[in-house]
């Protein structure tokens, strides 16, 4: 609780300074300190009454509101070094740093860069994966709730990369704990990160992404392959689209097993018809046969396709997300009011988050 506390206030703290920084108008030159947060709840109903179907991050409650995260980030940047503190507390924050306790599970980023020359910079500390198309933070985000693709996926990693850019592209190259741990389990266990991206202009780009590394629980040999692609249409239209794949060898007995996998794609429409107005909506089909992300506790896996429509409501600082999410399985993943397993599953959010 104390610890909790501290944390909080040290956040409450940072945000008055940079609340007092942004409001100063005799400061001579512009400081090398920016301060940026937010604070994020929902309201989620389950139509079936039954927590259990929901199976993705950040959004496993029904019926009553719930504290998302109080984030704040700190960045400094001074000649050609940089560094970013990305802090959050909350459920949502606890979840996303999973394997570590006390004051490091309230850490969201913590790393620091050095830009070598125009078209080198490198990296190290922590920060948040590459991999696929949404991130942690809500305000990010179109959709509040989040995809199978994301909750199964990396969520963060700790190590040391290289971004090198070359005309229109670019390319990181790193070396890491393995997925989600910042402490070591295993010292002789690493993960291999590579991103490749290009620039078609400014409103089309693309990116190849890919980890590979041990899981330092049973040694089981993981590669994820991703794809992501944005395209600004105009001003009202923009769109996007992630796939990945992820591909698991299990170690029995000495021996490693044949590659099984699992894998998703979604497609994300957003529609701005108003300047305070957006719409998104996300199609998603998620495959997991072999319950290699234990998407299900029951005898079978199966392939889920899961529709999202979310609005996006600008009232000043703050953004409404009214949201409605069906799903469908090609397996009885799912559980309906009585507790019988089902095929089915839908469910409301009504989330907000307020910017500062």
């Amino acid at each position: 609780m104390i610890r909790n506390l501290s944390v909080t206030v040290f956040l409450c703290a940072i945000t008055l300074i940079s609340y007092s920084q942004d409001n100063t108008a005799t400061s001579k030159k512009p400081s090398n300190f920016s301060f940026t947060g937010y604070v994020d709840g929902y309201f989620r109903y389950d139509f079936s009454k039954d927590i259990t179907n929901n199976k993705t991050s950040f959004t496993n409650n029904t019926g009553g509101l719930a504290l998302g995260m109080l984030s704040e980030k700190i960045d400094y940047a001074k000649n050609k070094f940089s560094f970013t503190a990305d802090l959050g507390i909350g459920k949502r924050a606890k979840e996303f740093a999973y394997n570590d306790k006390g004051l490091l599970s309230s850490v969201k980023q913590l790393f620091a860069s050095y830009q070598l020359t125009d078209w080198m910079k490198l990296t190290a500390g922590t920060w948040a994966t590459h991999v696929g198309y949404e991130v942690v933070d809500p305000y990010v985000n179109r959709n509040y709730s989040m995809s199978y693709m994301f909750s199964y996926g990396p969520f963060l990693h700790t190590g040391l990369k290289s971004d090198f850019t070359f005309g229109k592209s670019g390319l990181m190259l790193g070396i890491s704990n393995p997925t989600d741990y910042r402490k070591v389990p295993s010292a002789n266990k690493k993960s291999l990160l590579l991103q490749y991206s290009y620039a078609f202009n400014d409103n089309t780009k693309l990116y190849l992404n890919y980890v590979g590394g041990q899981r330092p629980t049973d040694e089981a040999k993981i590669r994820q392959f991703d794809v992501v692609f944005t395209d600004k249409l105009n001003d009202e239209i923009n769109i996007g689209f992630n796939g990945t794949i992820n591909s698991t060898r299990l170690k029995k007995n000495g021996n490693y097993s044949d590659a099984s996998a699992w894998s998703g794609a979604a497609l994300y429409l957003n529609i701005d018809p108003w300047e305070k107005v957006g719409f998104t909506q996300r199609f998603e089909a998620f495959s997991d046969k072999n319950q290699l992300s234990g998407l299900s506790t029951s005898a079978y896996g199966g392939t889920i396709f899961a529709n999202t429509i979310s609005a996006n409501i600008k009232i000043g600082p703050m953004v409404v997300v009214p949201e409605y999410r069906i799903e469908n399985c090609s397996n009885k993943v799912f559980h309906d009011r009585i507790g019988a397993e089902s095929n089915f599953e839908s469910s409301f959010i009504l989330a907000a988050y307020l910017k500062f």
